[in-house]
């Protein structure tokens, strides 16, 4: 008896066969488990340049070319030139066959949501074959609710990249894992104490001046979460705009490209770069196309600038720049001209909010490996457009105005990219303070922030409920969200600087590497 895997066109009419006659099929829905010790696959046409991979009972019959392409084990043992190397079956007594088919789902472009059971094993494959996609996976899919397991088994299995990872997401949400991080061994919890947790940065709408002029509120901010307040992180150069300009954070380093001198819209030419662990500013070159009203967002370690206007036309270009060349090319155009596009990242795939007249927005994703934007769903709701958008796990929440463009009134709708399914979320998240339009998740809290409060909001399944709420960011104009680690010794200079303490300008990062926990070592 046979029946579909729903290996979701992995192999052109696979067919799987239960020795025991009753039939298994895999799900790749959220949290499912998958059992494939008894489970042989076989196509059901030929396929060219095949190998089988025998776990036990299980059999894989897969592309040799795709393996090669994504598995370091796989090329070692294909350019070999052993015998093994020619054979059509390769027999292998780890991993398990169940992490072996969840390398199969993302060597696919699958990008499933795992289960404990899914994600030790997982683990185990990709430390034993090498597939740096499933690696990547696994990091992508870090949550609250598995990030222990991750933590541990990574330890377990020497999978460093992971382990890092998972340690600065336990970090970062730490005082609500608290009582759980205590049944980690000793030296695991001894790894993650010395990390550097991440701070709410805050970067105000400024236009360039002189120095005589400078004004004191031209400031780059962090939250002090114990006091409830903004500080002064650094201040921006004087010839920084940061009205109607793009800025973003990547490797804990602030970024700003274009911006506008003043009413007539001339363009700052220069890009400007804040480095937190040395307290420096340095400037690097702009887009080819200068540009105001952009989106500056960081993706697969680049920075890329979309859309904009410049001269008064609205423009569709799209420009990566390569940081360690400083070097600028252009990337796939948007559909359709836009500018101040909402942008979010989620699963750390990079997603855009377009609106449609009449009363359509659309969430695009850019693939990166094939520069180009793929639409992913569309939502229609009467007189209302998305204008802010963040992710959480493989949700996007996108905040909307009211009917009737009441900015006002700040709705939000939610799409899971698992299910593809939208849901209304329920009540207005302005709270009576102003309406929501920049928002930055850590962990599972958001934190929102305008002129009259700084709230954070804790992500529950149908809605976000008000956690606690602090002070919020005098400033008129646009403002930005972002994510930075402060070195420890950056925070100590810091807080005797806020504290009017006479200090030094040298705020390079003294904040000691910590020793890797002794499993590492083999210990």
């Amino acid at each position: 008896m046979s029946s579909q895997t729903g290996l979701n066109g992995y192999f052109s009419g696979v067919q799987m066969k239960m020795r025991g006659g009753n039939p298994m099929e895999t799900s790749s829905c959220a949290g499912s488990e998958i059992d494939a010790r008894k489970a042989v696959y076989q196509p059901m046409d030929f396929m060219e340049k095949t190998v089988k991979v025998k776990f036990a009972e299980s059999v894989f019959t897969v592309d040799r070319s795709l393996l090669e392409e994504h598995c370091e084990y796989f090329r070692a043992l294909f350019q070999s030139g052993m015998k093994e190397c020619l054979e059509d079956e390769v027999s292998l007594q780890v991993p398990s066959a169940r992490g072996f088919l969840v390398a199969l789902r993302v060597i696919h472009s699958e990008r499933p949501m795992l289960s404990g059971d899914e994600i030790v094993d997982a683990i185990e494959c990709t430390a034993f074959l090498h597939i740096d996609l499933l690696t990547e996976h696994l990091i992508n899919i870090i949550t609250s609710d598995n990030c222990l397991l991750m933590y541990h088994t990574a330890a377990t299995f020497g999978l460093l990249k992971l382990f890092r990872s998972a340690a600065l997401f336990i970090r970062d949400i730490y005082e609500d894992l608290k009582e759980d991080v205590k049944g980690l061994p000793e030296d695991l919890i001894e790894y993650i104490e010395p990390l550097v947790p991440s701070t709410y940065i805050m970067v105000g709408s400024h236009s360039p001046t002189i120095k005589l002029l400078q004004d004191f509120m031209r400031t780059v901010c962090y939250l002090d979460e114990d006091e409830k307040d903004w500080k002064v992180l650094t201040h921006l150069p004087l010839n920084a705009s940061t009205t109607m300009a793009g800025v973003t954070v990547l490797d804990d380093k602030l970024y700003i490209v274009g911006g506008v001198y003043d009413i007539t819209n001339k363009v700052v030419e220069s890009g400007f770069c804040y480095d937190v662990s040395t307290d420096t500013w340095s400037t690097f070159s702009s887009p080819r196309q200068l540009r105001y009203n952009c989106t500056l967002v960081s993706h697969v370690g680049d920075l890329f600038v979309i859309g904009g206007e410049y001269e008064k036309n609205i423009m569709s270009s799209v420009e990566r720049y390569k940081v360690s060349s400083d070097t600028w090319s252009f990337a796939a155009n948007l559909p359709r001209p836009a500018s101040t596009v909402a942008c979010a990242k989620a699963m750390r795939r990079l997603f855009i909010c377009l609106w449609r007249p009449k009363d359509a927005t659309e969430i695009y994703e850019y693939m990166a490996n094939k520069d180009e934007w793929m639409l992913i769903t569309t939502l229609v709701r009467h007189q209302s457009y998305g204008h802010c958008m963040v992710g959480h796990r493989d949700n996007l929440y996108v905040m909307r105005n009211g009917p009737s463009d009441d900015f006002l009134r700040c709705m939000m709708d939610c799409y899971n990219l698992t299910s593809g399914q939208w849901t209304a979320m329920p009540g207005q998240y302005e709270n009576s303070k102003g309406a929501l339009f920049t928002a930055v998740v850590r962990g599972d809290s958001v934190f929102t922030v305008n002129r009259r409060a700084t709230v954070e909001y804790a992500i529950e399944d149908n809605k976000w409920r008000t956690k606690k709420e602090m002070t919020g960011f005098p400033r008129i104009g646009s403002m930005w969200t972002f994510l930075l680690r402060l070195p420890k010794k950056s925070r100590e200079l810091l807080q005797k600087k806020n504290n009017g303490a006479e200090i030094s300008s040298d705020l390079s990062s003294s904040a000691s590497v910590p020793v890797l926990p002794t499993i590492f070592n083999g210990k």
